[in-house]
């Protein structure tokens, strides 16, 4: 990326500007920096990292930059603003609104959640309590990554995920490594779902999301921040193979959603579910199903042929791009490479 796409990028996100609801928990300081910036780059911010005592970094698409005291980007650190201690103290007391017992349960999971479903990540030192994590202090370091929603997102994919003979979906997996917008796509097609695809002849669906780290709803106070459908129940801060059994006895859903599935304990909640006639759909952590396959949990379910499609993304023609599409049961392609 040069400095020039920063000023003539075209943003695909819809609604307002997510840093609108970032802008009041920065220090004054860094705030006038961040605002400096040129709208085309504003919207491309994804994420703001302070580590006390080095360089302030933006996180814009898949790159990074950093700032000069005056809000100039550069890609030089010797010529950035490094995060003083008062920068991290001001920061602190702007997401607490000045009371850090208010976050204190949160800063056991290591992050906080903004209004907007802005997400706040924290470290520091554990403070220990019978061998588990009670909470964090000497704040070190954040990771504010701005909530967006991508309008649209999945509308490629869906039809290769609807099955209208049987008026629902099949069961599937989207697959990518980190940052390739899995999540994205998981929240798009969760909306879509829960409204209907009229011009697909699609009536909603009752869905069921367990949003172990409030990443896709984006929750504040139990509310869903970004949107979902309405037809859409969420369990937030929830462990995801507690919570699909929650949702399975308590909800009715015809489908449960969950994020970044794994542990044995996930599978196995997993398989519940489909034993259920629920229909799922979930993310996973790999590159491919070549590396699935090696992890026990996630292999196994892959040689059971109960998942009917695998969806592989990655950023071949940037973040969410659609590189493949797997049959589950015959592990045969369906397309590829589709924006």
């Amino acid at each position: 990326m040069s400095f020039a796409d920063l000023y003539q990028f075209t943003p695909r996100h819809c609604g307002p500007g997510a840093l609108d609801g970032i802008l009041p928990v920065l220090p004054g300081n860094i705030r006038s920096m961040v605002a400096a910036l040129p709208h085309t780059a504003i919207d491309k911010i994804e994420e703001i990292r302070f580590r006390q005592g080095k360089p302030l970094i933006l996180g814009l698409a898949g790159n990074e930059i950093f700032l000069t005291v005056e809000g100039r980007p550069t890609r030089e650190a010797g010529e950035a603003y490094c995060v003083a201690p008062i920068d991290m103290e001001r920061l602190i007391q702007l997401i607490s609104n000045s009371s850090f017992y208010a976050i204190e349960e949160e800063l056991k999971n290591g992050f906080i959640t903004l209004p907007g479903g802005h997400r706040v990540g924290i470290t520091g030192k554990a403070v220990l309590d019978g061998g588990k994590i009670r909470t964090l202090k000497y704040l070190s370091g954040c990771n504010i990554r701005l909530a967006r929603a991508v309008t649209g997102a999945a509308s490629s994919l869906l039809p290769y995920l609807l099955n209208n003979s049987r008026g629902d979906i099949f069961h599937t997996v989207l697959v990518s490594p980190p940052c390739c917008g899995k999540t994205t796509m998981l929240r798009d097609l969760i909306r879509q779902l829960s409204n209907g695809v009229p011009e697909l002849g699609f009536s909603g669906l009752t869905l069921g999301v367990v949003d172990e780290r409030s990443e896709i709803a984006g929750c504040y106070k139990g509310v869903p921040q970004l949107d979902v459908g309405l037809r859409t129940d969420v369990l937030d801060g929830c462990p995801k193979a507690e919570g699909m059994m929650m949702l399975l006895r308590s909800m009715s859903p015809r489908v449960i959603a969950v994020d970044e599935i794994g542990r044995g304990e996930d599978v196995g909640a997993l398989e519940e579910v489909l034993n259920a006639g629920v229909k799922v759909l979930a993310t996973a952590h790999g590159k491919n199903l070549a590396e699935l396959a090696e992890r026990p949990a996630l292999g196994r379910i892959i040689r059971s042929k109960i998942i009917e499609r695998f969806v592989i993304l990655g950023r071949s023609r940037g973040v969410g791009t659609i590189e493949e599409i797997i049959d589950g049961r015959t592990m045969r392609s369906l397309g590829v490479k589709k924006c």
